[in-house]
């Protein structure tokens, strides 16, 4: 175990070092979207978690000095972005599906968030959690995202919002988000901690 261990840590170094911030996840035609897109998480469709629209907060904790909650119609008119990327699973298989939402990266500027920090943690509604790395935080390409395929989220994607990562593999995005942390702290992650590699590049 303590040498799978030192394994996948070679293994994060490694992909943090190839990490290219400029370089993008491919793009795809509308036509090319997986339809129905598939419902993914560790628990069954009908334990999907109900979250009320009205009184949802999302909160930012750690090293953010700006607004540190948010409601969901001040999300929802935040800059916005659509991209039709390829998700990837851990498992073997893929989907191409449509997002929309808010680059992160911005966000995160907006917020007053210490973008040289090392983490970026994420706290969900279905009790989930998981971290990335600040660098793909900032990748043009990552989306806070409150809509699939131009209609708000639903809640088997992951309402109100999930961090939609092409250029990482599923695991590391999480759905439901109720918390954003930023930190210098390693926060591990839901599977992370049981094993899968921390940085999870596709």
């Amino acid at each position: 175990e303590s040498f799978l261990s030192a394994v996948s840590r070679f293994n994060d170094r490694a992909q943090a070092w190839l990490l290219d911030p400029t370089q993008l996840a491919p793009t795809y035609r509308e036509a090319r979207i997986t339809r129905p897109f598939p419902f993914n998480a560790y628990y069954d469709i009908d334990q999907v978690p109900h979250v009320d629209a009205a009184t949802y907060r999302l909160q930012l904790s750690g090293l953010v000095t700006g607004k540190r909650i948010w409601t969901l119609p001040e999300l929802y008119q935040l800059p916005h972005a659509e991209q039709i990327t390829r998700h990837i699973c851990v498992e073997g298989w893929s989907a191409i599906g449509r997002w929309g939402g808010t680059p992160f990266g911005d966000f995160l500027r907006r917020s007053g968030a210490d973008t040289s920090a090392k983490y970026v943690g994420f706290k969900c509604a279905d009790d989930y959690y998981e971290s990335i790395d600040m660098r793909s935080a900032l990748h043009p390409q990552t989306l806070l995202a409150f809509e699939y395929d131009g209609e708000r989220l639903p809640a088997k994607y992951g309402f109100p919002m999930k961090l939609r990562i092409p250029i990482k593999l599923g695991y590391k995005n999480p759905k439901h988000i109720v918390e954003i942390f930023v930190t210098n702290t390693y926060p591990g992650g839901y599977w992370v901690d049981q094993g899968y590699n921390w940085f999870g590049g596709s």
